[in-house]
Formats: structure tokens, sequence, C-alpha cells
């Protein structure tokens, strides 16, 4: 067989795996076997210290041998976990063996009988899927979003009084500042993470059709439902006490629409930092050895927007697809979230190498306040808002006796360019008041930025 079966079919695996890396230690297959043997140890060590049908409470150091089942996991319990599914077919069982023997071999078999007691597989999966997918956005996707938000505010702060000439609809509007439309998307990022946060990670620990039946045959004194709130809380995550065999997944829904939902704000200031780049506003700083393009030596291409465009676009697909799909399983219990949530790391892995992109784009750009100045001075025809607004005024309080101001302002700068010399004399002939018309003299498409520079101070940090 050609040496190239054995090559990644992945590119996060591939050509990216250094921008992702961190995500594997927690969401490959690895790092959720590790939290199956978490969950299964902590089970046991939950009956075992409130001495549950008679077990033995413990040690302190045979506590601590159990626990390091989870923190020295390495290459040797992957390979032996694999050999034991290539037996069983069954990847939670081959766990449940995987902790028995190691029972055995720390001096512990006379409690192996209580590894993974009255469990379901998706008792102990939906914990440890809620443990890794917490801990990688915690830990890992989190950091680089805020760290890109971060860049973004200091850039926004930093440009809050680069006058430019805004465009609605792709023509020339009313004047803001670079730095507040960076700080817009700054504000709509800083809510959406905010959001983000605020999901509750749940988990069930109730058996095969979540009703206690198997544990209340063993004990029906017991308060399985207490023991079951305790252990989820214990290990840091919300309860859930009405589920089928599976947790429903809900929190992940949401967590996905959230994730998914800043991938589309960061997808639209790609664009715009794009755009921004074509029309001049910025310019991109040659980066030493690197090739624009590969037959026109001039250019320099701003491929770190259009790849993280291009992976925001399938890091969105697939978490709108994990979202749709998980809120749903047949009766009771089906398997179709088994091999979809597998695809949560690809998921998040392509919204990390966006972000990685972001990040690395923001800083190989530079302004241009030449280019943004020449395309102001183009435009003074945008000061006709200014100008009828004033005059609008001005008739209110019975300073000018001007009959509809927006169809004279229309009719001077509708379809065509007005100067600065036409439109400060055109300012000298109108009916209004001496106050007014030496303030709308001074007037520039660069100084009518309105409030645009202190609005930048809703995103600045104490």
């Amino acid at each position: 067989m050609s040496p190239l079966s054995i090559q990644p079919l992945s590119p996060l695996d591939g050509r990216y795996r250094h921008q992702v890396a961190d995500l594997g230690e927690h969401l490959s297959e690895a790092g959720l076997n590790r939290a199956r043997i978490q969950v299964e140890v902590e089970w046991l060590l939950h009956l075992t210290e409130r001495e549950q049908f008679g077990a033995p409470r413990l040690t302190p150091e045979q506590a601590r041998g159990l626990r390091q089942l989870v923190t020295e996991f390495g290459d040797d319990d992957i390979a032996s976990l694999a050999e034991r599914e290539a037996v069983t077919r069954h990847d939670v069982k081959a766990v449940e063996y995987h902790v028995r023997d190691r029972l055995v071999e720390l001096g512990l078999g006379g409690i192996a009988e209580l590894t993974h007691f009255a469990c379901t597989s998706e008792d102990i999966n939906n914990l440890a899927y809620a443990l890794t997918i917490r801990s990688a956005v915690h830990d890992v996707w989190m950091p680089s979003a805020r760290s890109v938000v971060d860049q973004l505010r200091d850039l926004a702060i930093e440009l809050r009084d680069q006058p430019m000439l805004a465009h609605t609809h792709g023509q020339p509007a009313t004047p803001t500042t670079l730095g507040k439309e960076l700080a817009v998307t700054v504000h709509r990022l800083e809510r959406l993470l905010a959001s983000v946060d605020d999901i509750e990670y749940l988990g069930k620990f109730s058996g095969a059709t979540g009703t206690f039946s198997a544990h209340l045959a063993a004990d029906p004194d017991h308060d399985w439902q207490a023991a079951s709130r305790d252990f989820v809380t214990s290990l840091g995550l919300t309860w859930n006490p009405l589920t089928t065999q599976i947790e429903s997944h809900d929190w992940q829904a949401q967590l996905y629409q959230r994730i998914s939902h800043v991938g589309r704000v960061l997808h639209n200031l790609c664009t715009d930092v794009w755009t921004y780049i074509s029309m001049g506003y910025f310019r991109q700083i040659p980066q030493e050895g690197a090739t624009g393009s590969s037959t026109m030596p001039h250019k320099i291409n701003p491929i770190r927007f259009e790849n993280a465009e291009a992976n925001l676009e399938l890091a969105s697909a697939l978490l709108d697809s994990l979202a749709a799909t998980l809120v749903t399983s047949r009766l009771q219990r089906d398997l179709t979230d088994s091999s979809t949530q597998r695809n949560v790391g690809v998921a998040l892995g392509h919204s990390l190498l966006a972000l990685d992109n972001i990040r690395k784009g923001l800083g190989e750009i530079a302004v241009d306040p030449d280019a943004l100045a020449r395309d102001l001075d183009g435009n003074w025809e945008v000061l006709g808002e200014a100008i009828q607004t004033v005059i609008r005024a001005e008739v209110t309080a019975g300073r000018s006796s001007i009959a509809d101001p927006y169809a004279m302002l229309k009719q001077l700068t509708r379809g065509h360019r007005v100067g600065a010399d036409e439109l400060r004399a055109f300012v000298n002939t109108l009916d209004i008041g001496d106050e007014a018309k030496a303030r709308l003299a001074e007037l520039t498409p660069a100084s009518y930025v309105g409030a645009a520079s202190a609005l930048v101070d809703h995103i600045v940090r104490d």
C-alpha cells in the first residue's frame, strides 16, 4: 500500500495541526477516553466514600492512585483501550474493563464490581462530553476569541479619531471614524462571548431510561436522586433530573448556536477588513519571504482574512448541524448523537483556525490616513445631511423660511459630486442664522463625524 494512505485526511490534523493542536487535548478520542475514565473513577470514589453496599472507604493514598489513572493517562493507555475496543466493539465497555484491570493492579480488585455500577454508557458519555467540551471552550477557544477581541479593542482605541468616509449600501455616506466602526464589532462580540460564558453544562446520571431502576433494585432505600445530583455537581456540572437514556443535549445546541453566532460576526469583520484593504484604507505590511502571487510580484493578498472566512463558514455549517441534530433522539434512545458529537472538535477546530488567522491578519495591516483623507475630500456632498438638518432646526426656531430643505439639498447633491468651494458658496446664500451659517461653513467631511470618537469609550476597560 502507498505510504500516502497513512496521511491525515483532515487539514486540521495535517496542514493546520499546530494551530489547533490544543483542542486535541480535550476533544480527541483520547481526550474523551480520559474523561470517561475520570467519570468512572469519581463514581467509584463516590460510592466507596459512602461505603455503599459495605464497600471499604479508600485511604487517601488509594484514592490518589485511582485518580492517577486520569492524571497519568498516556500512550500506553490509549493503545490498551484500542485493543480492548477491537474485541468489545464498544468504546465505553472497553473503558470499564480498562478501569477494572487497573483496580486489580492497584490491589483494589475487591471493589471492581462497583465499576460502572448501575450505569448505562450514556451516563458516562454525557458527563465525559460535558467535561471535555467545557474545558475545550474555557481553556482553548474562549482565550483565543478574547485575544482577538482585545486586539480589536486596542485597534479601535488607537483609531478612534481617524475619520473615515462611511459607505451605506456601498455608497458614500455620513463620515464616521475607523475606530468607532471597529468598536461596533468589539461591542457585539463582548455580548456574544458573555452569552457563551453563561452556558450551563448539564449532566445526567440516572440509568438506562433515566428512571434509576437498577439503582433502586440494588438498594431501594437509598436516595439515588440525591446521589446522582451530588455526583454530577461534584464534577462542576449542572444536574439534569429529567431525561431519557440520554441527556437531552439542549445545552450543547445553545452553545453551538452561540459560537456559530460569534463566527458570523467575525465573518462580517473579515469581509469588511478585506473591503477596506481593497479600498486602500488599510495597507498590508509585507512579510519577509512571503509571496502574494505566483506570477504578479507586486501583490500582497489578504489571505489571512480569506482563510478565516472559509473556516468560519465551515465552522458555522458544522455547529449549526450539531445544534439541529443533537436535540432529537428517537423515543428513549438512538445512536445518532454518538457519531454527531465526535465532530465537535472538528467544528471548534475550524473556528479556532479562523481566530488564529484573524489575529495574525490584524497584526499585518496598517491604516493609510492619506487614502482615507482623499476619499473624504472627494465626497463633500455627504455634508448635505448636515446642511438640511441645520436648516430644519433653523426653520423650527423661526430663523429661516426655507421650504423643504431636504428637496433643496437633494437637488444640489444627488447623483453628482459637489466640491468644497461650491458647497460653501451655497451655504453663504442660505436664509439661516449667522451662528448656524458659520458652523456649517467650518464643517468638512473629515470633521463631520459626530460623537464617533466618544462612542469608543463604551468599549474602554477601566
